[in-house]
């Protein structure tokens, strides 16, 4: 299911990323009381009536030509290009501005859904002199005191008013995956030589690949796929052009779509330590993983090169031990053909659905093997597991007290789980509630 975006952009010192951290629940803009400190958008999740969706927060953009303008100014449009829903927030407290004028003026040509936010407006007195922003012609106003969470309700209820119907992926049989990967890694070579044509351009030059694009085909066996390329995902200290920043958020939200992700590394390069973090995106999304090594033709290569590559991808990626690794090259098509096999496969054990019963037999068993931990005399007690969702699969297990449930514990029953049965390639959640 693809998840809505919603940017948040005004001129400098109106309280954007007050507001930011107030939707997001937790403080990760930068705050602090000086024109310009956000300069990059930054991104998090929220969720408002059960619906989530993603959030930008923007540089502040002024008429003027103060220091980093041109770059805020294409970094907002961007982000206002790339939302579903824009929230444009002035101050209660100075009135209209010509920059508040400029930003309408980009506004209107958007064409997109916009919400005015009047911040600032931190006691009722101040509403009677927000009345002059209706001049913007925009629409209706919400007042709020972002630094109070007064109005922000009112708020966050417009926005998923505005926000596209969800459209469910789960009806369709469509297997979607999607590459990620650090720039030049070789994703849109990949993609060309899986499809056997030059669907995507592929160029040796760093971050060609700017936008997330869709390829649908189908196998043999007549299963359908939809594969999504993403611009490669670069270290944001690293980064001086303002559309690789934008290329972060799409491969996210490629990665959301996705079923499956395959994680390209460079062969020539080897592991960089920022590969591990664009992983771990796909990680925590509870996506199914493949862990692919392209270029694998251009290495010189002995008797102990494929095993010294998966010791340290093993090593490196701890926490992907249930992915499988392909040593692949987009140049010679080696091994391309047991992507789409591989793909389908992870799929299937991403939706796999477990019998309580049977489950339960396994839990038991692990529990014969190596017994509950103790803590303070009192022993864990494990109930009964049921398996509550997929994609990825996820199990609750109900216990005495959740806090004797040590995760040392929890990694063992799903080791023991993964022992049983067929998960190779999707993370697995297993969560302990205390029973009812």
């Amino acid at each position: 299911m693809s998840v809505a975006t919603v940017a948040i952009v005004g001129r400098p010192n109106v309280g954007k990323s007050t507001l930011f951290n107030r939707i997001a629940g937790e403080r990760i803009s930068i705050v602090e009381d000086v024109e310009g400190v956000t300069r990059d958008r930054i991104y998090a999740q929220a969720e408002w009536l059960n619906r989530s969706f993603s959030i930008i927060d923007t540089g502040g953009i002024d008429d003027v030509d103060a220091p980093f303008m041109e770059q805020i100014k294409h970094q907002a449009e961007i982000a206002m290009n790339e939302a579903d829903v824009i929230v444009f927030v002035v101050s209660g407290k100075e009135g209209i501005t010509n920059a508040d004028e400029y930003v309408a003026k980009m506004l209107y040509k958007t064409e997109k859904p916009v919400i005015l936010v009047v911040n600032k407006v931190d006691n009722p007195e101040m509403r009677n002199d927000i009345y002059d922003f209706y001049s913007l012609g925009l629409g209706e106003i919400y007042p709020v005191s972002s630094v109070h969470g007064i109005g922000t309700g009112d708020v966050l209820d417009a926005i998923i008013e505005n926000l596209p119907a969800e459209d469910s992926q789960d009806e369709s049989d469509v297997i979607r995956f999607s590459l990620i990967g650090r720039p030049n890694v070789g994703k849109s070579s990949l993609i060309n030589a899986i499809l056997g044509e030059d669907r995507v351009i592929a160029s040796p030059v760093a971050g060609t690949t700017r936008d997330a694009i869709d390829t649908h085909f189908v196998d043999a066996e007549g299963q359908e796929f939809t594969m999504i390329d993403t611009a490669g995902m670069r270290k944001s200290g690293k980064v001086y052009e303002n559309t690789e920043k934008y290329s972060v958020m799409r491969a996210m939200r490629a990665i959301d779509r996705s079923d499956v992700v395959l994680m390209v590394l460079n062969a020539e390069e080897g592991i960089r330590e920022y590969d591990k973090r664009i992983a771990g995106f796909a990680h925590e999304a509870g996506k199914g993983i493949i862990i692919v090594v392209n270029k694998w033709d251009t290495l010189d290569k002995d008797n102990h090169t494929l095993k010294n590559w998966e010791e340290d991808i093993r090593d490196q990626f701890q926490y992907l031990s249930y992915a499988p690794i392909i040593f692949v090259s987009a140049m010679t098509k080696q091994r391309l053909h047991k992507l789409p096999a591989m793909i389908k496969e992870i799929s299937q054990n991403q939706n796999l659905r477990i019998p309580s019963a049977v489950l339960n037999d396994v839990i038991m068993d692990a529990i014969a093997v190596n017994p509950t931990p103790t803590d303070k005399g009192k022993r864990l007690k494990i109930f009964y597991a049921t398996q509550v969702a997929v994609k990825p699969p996820t199990f609750v297990i109900f216990v005495n007290e959740e806090e004797l449930m040590h995760f040392s514990y929890l990694r063992f029953l799903e080791n023991q789980i993964r022992k049983a049965f067929v998960f190779e390639g999707t993370p697995i959640h297993l969560i302990a509630r205390k029973r009812k």
